[in-house]
């Protein structure tokens, strides 16, 4: 299996980053003066400030740069004061999400980190304690951040505490998704299937993906959580529904050679030997089942742009939850980022919490949801008929989503600087037992070990 060009699942399915400014006075002023800080001072109307922000919805194509470029373009004509410099992130793959964290990285070892920057929530340990992202709660106020999650709409409760570290929030949740079962209702009706009845569990998936396969001739199922393009936000969620971790709740320890994602490994790879899944790479699998050309695709909603406009007036495009293993509950986590602050100087840091209030503002996620299909965070905005409900009403594919948002579970990061490498060394190991037949049980055991080596001394 070649390795895919892109990277949806990790970097865009979707994502938040949290951001808290207080004014001067108030409750956020008297909470900080106990912690011994004063949140930054507000900007003056006549008081020009240029910032950067660093992103890579800016390098993706489609709907991703187009939506955020009119974004900050909306905030700079509420705000003429403030000037904001939109980058993707520096390097070279193709796909600038996998960059981000390393553009990061070397920007603030040369001095210039962004002022704001979109990191994922898989990096979210070394975002903090790696990079020196500012606390948001120390620099305009715990009130401030807490009031930005309120308002006409607020934030869904769940989502709130997903760019926190050690009782502060540094992050503001931005745009992330859960895992999505999309699928293809014509080939199900094709293959004798019930459109109407999605499957609900994985042994379900395997036996309609074989239906589809054996009575159209077209692929039956894919999942993005078994690679490491995508990294392990999905694959977390289905260790999780078999009752398992990858990483311990301290963060301590190594769990995915436990048998819950054995079992997961391993019914994934009886899929692919059995040929109710084939052997693609991300790009291909996103290709083959936009064009109408597989029954069923387990992904972010961030492509479900893509889907549409695949599917338009060709196909018909349905959604359900994510799959489960029997009668254990589904435990979907959340794929995403989160906004952080990394600028020093007093005047970009509030320049910088200004447009992450915009960024997570309603008329933001009415634009981010409706022409993206990132989850709305401010979930009230489906039911504003000055919102997202017309929208959600010609969109039913956001339901499965909404749905999960309720049990949702936080993706989790891998501590210390190597923690990429240690994940992939788990994601290596999947790909090598689901996709080339290595023995699941000793693959992810040695995988384990190896990973160890890379985790900060216990």
């Amino acid at each position: 299996m070649r390795t895919s060009r892109f990277r949806f699942g990790a970097a865009l399915g979707a994502v938040a980053i949290l951001f808290g400014a207080s004014a001067c006075g108030g409750l956020g002023a008297a909470e900080d003066k106990k912690s011994g800080s004063s949140p930054v001072p507000e900007l003056g109307s006549d008081q020009k400030v240029s910032i950067t922000f660093e992103s890579y919805n800016f390098g993706q194509a489609g709907p991703w740069t187009e939506t955020f470029t009119a974004l900050i373009k909306k905030f700079e004509q509420a705000h003429p004061n403030i000037k904001v410099t939109a980058q993707k992130p520096q390097g070279n793959s193709p796909n600038p999400a996998a960059d981000a964290v390393s553009s990061v990285q070397n920007e603030t070892a040369s001095g210039n980190p962004p002022d704001v920057a979109q990191l994922g929530f898989g990096d979210l340990d070394y975002a903090v304690n790696g990079l020196g992202a500012q606390p948001l709660d120390d620099l305009v106020g715990k009130a401030e951040v807490r009031k930005n999650f309120g308002g006409a709409h607020p934030y869904a409760t769940r989502a709130q505490t997903l760019g926190d570290w050690s009782g502060k929030t540094y992050g503001v949740p931005f745009v992330f998704s859960t895992p999505v079962l999309y699928y293809n209702a014509d080939l199900f009706k094709k293959a004798g299937l019930d459109p109407a009845e999605p499957p609900k569990t994985w042994d379900e998936v395997a036996k309609a993906a074989l239906a589809i396969k054996k009575k159209t001739g077209k692929d039956g199922h894919y999942s993005d959580c078994l690679t490491k393009i995508a990294t392990d936000w999905c694959f977390q969620s289905m260790v999780r529904s078999n009752g398992g971790r990858v990483i311990s709740e301290d963060r301590s320890e190594l769990t995915f050679d436990q048998p819950p994602a054995v079992e997961a490994v391993e019914q994934a790879r009886a899929m692919v030997k059995s040929g109710a899944t084939p052997k693609l790479n991300q790009e291909q699998a996103y290709t083959e089942f936009a064009r109408g050309d597989m029954g069923m695709i387990l992904e972010t909603s961030a492509v479900q742009g893509l889907f549409m406009k695949g599917s338009k007036d060709k196909w018909d495009l349905r959604a359900t939850t994510s799959p489960g293993f029997g009668d254990k509950p589904v435990v979907p986590t959340n794929s995403g980022s989160a906004l952080f602050v990394y600028a020093k100087d007093q005047a970009k840091q509030r320049a910088a919490w200004e447009l992450i209030k915009f960024l997570t503002s309603d008329q933001a996620y009415t634009m981010i949801s409706s022409k993206i299909g990132y989850l709305p965070l401010r979930t009230g905005l489906v039911d504003d008929p000055k919102g997202l409900k017309t929208w959600a009403q010609q969109n039913p594919l956001i339901k499965p989503n909404l749905d999960q948002l309720t049990r949702m579970e936080p993706w989790q990061s891998f501590p210390g600087k190597n923690y990429i490498q240690a994940r992939n060394e788990m994601l290596d190991a999947v790909e090598k037992a689901v996709y080339q037949g290595a023995d699941p049980k000793t693959t992810l055991q040695a995988a384990r070990k190896q990973a160890d080596k890379l985790l900060p001394k216990k």
